[in-house]
């Protein structure tokens, strides 16, 4: 897995960027969650730059709240920890606040059906981790499921997965909503992806986890 590095860049939020064979996506500014009550995706103090291979050829961003979160941590934990803990990660995962994952396409030859096998399969695979074995292969397509496969995606094409308040999981691909599926388990499962015991890229979450630890 490659490194991370942290960037400054995000007040209200927390954003993890992907470089992916040499092409870094830099943030824009304006990214909304909808419904989510404001929009969440604008940086202005800190970033934390992700380097995965995510099939290799895709590039994400997560943007989530720093002022909910920081109030969600504290309520929770209390005093900051030594180190970054599992119920630091944990509290993020089970939570109800509002997250987006911004996966932008850099490579021309990734069609729609190969982007919903990695998906399914990751999703698949956080959910069996989460529910003590059992598969739930219907829930996990119901993300991308609905996204034609005749799609077509090029090199800048956005998809973007979005936890909204009330446990709502919204997949848009090119600014068109394909899904919105209500799940507590769906959605934890979707940041479990990320924050949990296996994720996609460790050094990236322990950045992460450093910068949860700046929130107290």
């Amino acid at each position: 897995m490659a490194t991370l590095s942290e960037n400054v860049a995000a007040k209200d939020q927390t954003p993890v960027e992907e470089k992916v064979n040499g092409v870094e996506q830099k943030a824009t500014n304006g990214v909304n969650c909808e419904n989510a009550g404001k929009a969440i995706g604008e940086p202005t103090v800190e970033k934390v730059q992700e380097e995965m291979k995510t099939a290799g050829k895709e590039a994400e961003r997560i943007y989530t709240d720093n002022e909910k979160l920081k109030d969600l941590l504290k309520s929770n934990i209390g005093k900051a920890p030594a180190k970054p803990s599992k119920e630091m990660y944990q509290v993020a995962i089970d939570s109800d606040l509002p997250m987006m994952v911004r996966l932008v396409i850099v490579f021309s030859g990734l069609t729609m059906s190969m982007v919903k096998k990695n998906f399914d399969e990751g999703l698949g695979a956080s959910i069996k981790k989460l529910t003590g074995g059992k598969k739930n292969e219907e829930l996990a397509n119901k993300v991308m499921g609905q996204a034609p496969d005749e799609i077509k995606l090029t090199s800048g094409s956005v998809i973007e997965i979005s936890r909204l308040p009330g446990f709502v999981l919204q997949t848009k691909v090119m600014d068109e909503v394909v899904s919105k599926v209500e799940s507590e388990l769906l959605c934890r499962a979707y940041i479990h992806m990320y924050l949990g015991d296996d994720p996609f890229d460790k050094d990236a979450k322990e950045k992460f986890g450093m910068s949860l630890l700046s929130l107290f």
